[in-house]
């Protein structure tokens, strides 16, 4: 079998076989398949596509290149929930011990940000002396007796999509269905977990820009998912406007703390809500609407942030900060954002507020970049608000930097108007696996 021949058929449109594919991710692995030919191939396929087929072909060849997560252990209840990425994305923090609360396992490996802003692990370990890397055994005997862990992604899982995400990013190749899908359910898939709720965000602070090709994502990863025999839902949600207030790593902590103390941002709040119903609704074989009252219940009764104590408590990190958010340390130096102009808060150019975060030292360009974790941005108002000339509209924080170097960044992510504009939508549509979906 030769590269040559396999780039050639996916140039003329055709799909590969099983061996094909396997040779592909083989010579990747080893060295054998040359970097050059590698690209040519995924350029073919940004042209001619692949089959739903070809598309599970790859993620299973991909989940299984390396170490791979055995849950069997844990049961058939074990649940996973995946995020496209945004700003503002704290839900990890409230629904995984949400969910465990209520009897779901949430035995999770969650990464680390590049751009906007840190990933779950960095937000978690803005919290003092919380551990992200965990024994394999000791990570399964947590998730046993209190529901839930939360990690760092092994170095070794799925290391032939860490080989194909670092020559797509470098060769305009990264904006291809098959192959996004391909790359986030095969760590998916070597993960472990039985059920798997996908969030595929749609708007200006996503990936996708629309919500037709979101579907289409969302559709194509839970084919994969399903050939696997997982059961997968996806939720297709806004990232027009950040979600919550808070924006950066020990701000967005505290942010899902109020949330599981009842208090949070309305957004997040229905988001996490929604999350965490259909992750129960997956594993646990209940409706959604059952899953919702539980979840309802298990933040009223402080149960749900009982159980991130356990979690933060169980991973060596100081649970005094869970209880009294007012620990965490603020930034050296805040700025107020004011208004320009009266009307209305028309549009969030949320790409543009994540760059301003990263600014501000909340996130990383390179691997080994530093995070400030008091950084970030304090949204006051939001799209849709009124607003006056001279009111508030965020504060800038920063330990690294003077934030209001970062004010015309920012204010560059607004557009106003004198009428005020549609209703936000949270959630465009669920494509579910669920008992009533």
């Amino acid at each position: 079998m030769r590269m040559t021949d396999i780039i050639e058929k996916k140039k003329r449109g055709l799909a590969h076989t099983r061996e094909e594919i396997d040779f592909l991710i083989a010579g990747l692995l080893d060295g054998s398949i040359p970097d050059y030919q590698v690209t040519a191939w995924l350029m073919a396929v940004c042209f001619r596509g692949m089959t739903d087929e070809e598309t599970a072909v790859l993620t299973d060849a991909m989940a299984h290149s390396g170490d791979t997560v055995d849950l069997s252990a844990l049961g058939d209840g074990t649940v996973d929930k995946h995020s496209t990425g945004g700003v503002g994305d704290k839900t990890t923090l409230v629904i995984a011990p949400l969910v465990a609360s209520l009897g779901g396992t949430v035995a999770k490996m969650s990464g680390r940000g590049l751009g906007f802003t840190g990933g779950t692990v960095d937000k978690l370990e803005s919290i003092p002396g919380f551990c992200t890397e965990l024994a394999r055994e000791r990570f399964l005997s947590q998730t046993r007796n209190i529901g839930v862990a939360v990690v760092g992604q092994s170095g070794n899982l799925t290391p032939a999509d860490k080989k194909l995400y670092a020559l797509r990013d470098v060769t305009a190749t990264v904006d291809s269905i098959p192959l996004i899908a391909s790359s986030i359910m095969s760590k998916k898939l070597a993960a472990g977990a039985r059920s798997i709720v996908l969030d595929v965000k749609v708007g200006s602070g996503a990936f996708m820009k629309d919500v037709e090709s979101a579907r289409l994502l969302a559709e194509k990863m839970a084919a994969i998912g399903r050939a696997s025999g997982r059961r997968v839902s996806a939720l297709l949600t806004n990232m027009d406007v950040p979600l919550g207030h808070a924006i950066g790593n020990a701000l967005e902590v505290a942010e899902a703390i109020s949330v599981l103390d009842g208090n949070g941002p309305r957004d997040l709040t229905e988001l996490c809500l929604a999350l965490a119903s259909e992750m129960l609704s997956l594993s646990l074989g209940i409706s959604r609407e059952t899953a919702r009252a539980r979840c309802l219940r298990a933040l009223a009764d402080g149960s749900a942030k009982h159980t991130l104590v356990k979690l933060v408590s169980a991973q060596g990190g100081d649970a005094s900060y869970i209880v009294n958010p007012s620990k965490f340390p603020r930034a050296t130096a805040v700025h107020t954002v004011t208004c320009p102009c009266d009307g209305y808060l028309a549009r969030m150019y949320t790409d543009r507020i994540g760059i301003t975060a990263a600014m501000l030292g909340a996130g990383r360009q390179k691997k080994t970049d530093v995070i400030d974790m008091t950084a970030g941005i304090v949204l006051l108002k939001k799209t849709g608000d009124r607003v006056v000339r001279g009111e508030a509209l965020a504060t800038l924080h920063s330990s690294a930097v003077a934030p209001d170097t970062a004010e015309n960044t920012f204010l560059s992510a607004l557009d106003f108007s004198h009428e005020a504009p549609a209703p936000q939508t949270l959630i465009y549509d669920i494509l579910s696996d669920a008992a009533d979906g």
